[in-house]
């Protein structure tokens, strides 16, 4: 018989500090590459790695 452990895990802490990362990364392209198709590309890397962010915050939240 297995019993279900309550412990709280660290993950959601983890992926929510992964995807801001990467979110930061993609504005600050976009602000290094102003007029360009990259900063196109930038924009689009901070707002899908921003959304993933809010969802993971949401699914692992407590």
């Amino acid at each position: 018989m297995t019993a279900e452990s309550a412990a709280a895990t660290d993950k959601g802490i983890g992926m929510a500090m992964l995807f801001g990362a990467l979110a930061l990364v993609g504005a600050l392209v976009m602000y290094v590459f102003p007029e360009t198709l990259n900063a196109a590309y930038g924009f689009a890397a901070a707002i899908v790695f921003g959304c993933i962010l809010i969802t993971t915050l949401h699914v692992y939240g407590n």
